[in-house]
């Protein structure tokens, strides 16, 4: 096992990493599958981030394409159109937060980056979708979230399958950090994407095991918020399922995920603050 970094560089702010950080979900969408997640006014948007930093966010992530399962794809204007609208705004009026750009057109992200404000990449399709985004990341020097999907939005939920999901998506982030490590890119965090191209068994099987994820060595995003594998499993609906993100999200903590990527900031910061106390109350 490799020890991690203790802190990422976003915009020349150092991150500390030692304590588990919480990022907050904001989709400039009209169609993502938690609809309180949805934001379409400027005034909107200021609002909701504005609340989520109250809250205790350390990043805010900004969407403006719905990943959610079977979702097709949308031009790449208006995608922009949404992404940058939002940067634009909340660097604006919160110039101190953390904006991550979720995103997988690697033009997006830069223009986001170095125009607007924001100040990393979180890839859902782990530099798979645009070849030119390992090289993007690597000339803007930006934290990248670098996340695992088996095939795509539209149909990845038809029948995933592995060996042996932990150690399959290992091995495929490790060939992936050694590239971008080689490329000179310091700031990686893995993300096992929890429901892309995974059943609500091979989530909770990858989640039982998320503690092995330490063996590469680098920051683990958790992003299991409102998912299928919680209000499948309880029979009830994403809107009623801020419980059991709560439960699945300590449990994730107790295993090592460093950030949590959340609807609810509020409840992820009182599961890091009260995590953080049974730890430390073992030492």
């Amino acid at each position: 096992m490799t020890d991690k970094p203790v802190c990422i560089n976003v915009r020349g702010r150092l991150i500390d990493l030692s304590v588990p950080r919480v990022m907050g979900i904001i989709n400039v969408t009209p169609d993502s599958f938690f609809s309180e997640s949805r934001v379409e006014s400027e005034t909107e948007i200021i609002e909701k981030a504005g609340r989520m930093i109250e809250d205790g966010a350390d990043f805010i992530d900004i969407g403006g394409w719905s990943s959610r399962p079977g979702a097709a794809e949308i031009p790449p204007g208006e995608e922009k159109k949404r992404v940058i609208t939002a940067v634009r705004a909340i660097s604006r009026e919160f110039p101190r937060v953390a904006i991550s750009v979720d995103t997988f057109r690697s033009e997006i992200a830069e223009e986001a980056i170095v125009e607007h404000g924001a100040g990393m990449i979180n890839d859902i399709a782990g530099g798979e979708a645009d070849s030119n985004m390992f090289q993007t990341v690597s000339r803007l020097q930006v934290p990248y979230i670098i996340m695992h999907m088996q095939g795509k939005p539209a149909w990845m939920q038809q029948n995933p399958r592995y060996d042996d999901i932990t150690a399959d998506i290992i091995k495929w982030f490790g060939e992936r950090t050694v590239k971008l490590q080689s490329m000179g890119v310091n700031d990686i965090i893995i993300d096992p994407g929890f429901g892309f191209g995974k059943n609500t068994g091979h989530n909770f099987e990858l989640l039982s095991h998320l503690g092995d994820f330490s063996i590469i060595g680098l920051p683990v995003l958790v992003g299991v918020s409102r998912k299928t594998m919680i209000w499948e499993t309880l029979g009830i609906s994403p809107e009623e399922a801020l419980n059991g993100t709560t439960v699945l999200n300590t449990v994730a903590l107790l295993e090592g995920a460093d950030i949590l990527r959340v609807h609810d900031v509020k409840e992820a910061v009182q599961a890091v603050k009260l995590v953080m106390k049974l730890k430390n109350s073992a030492k």
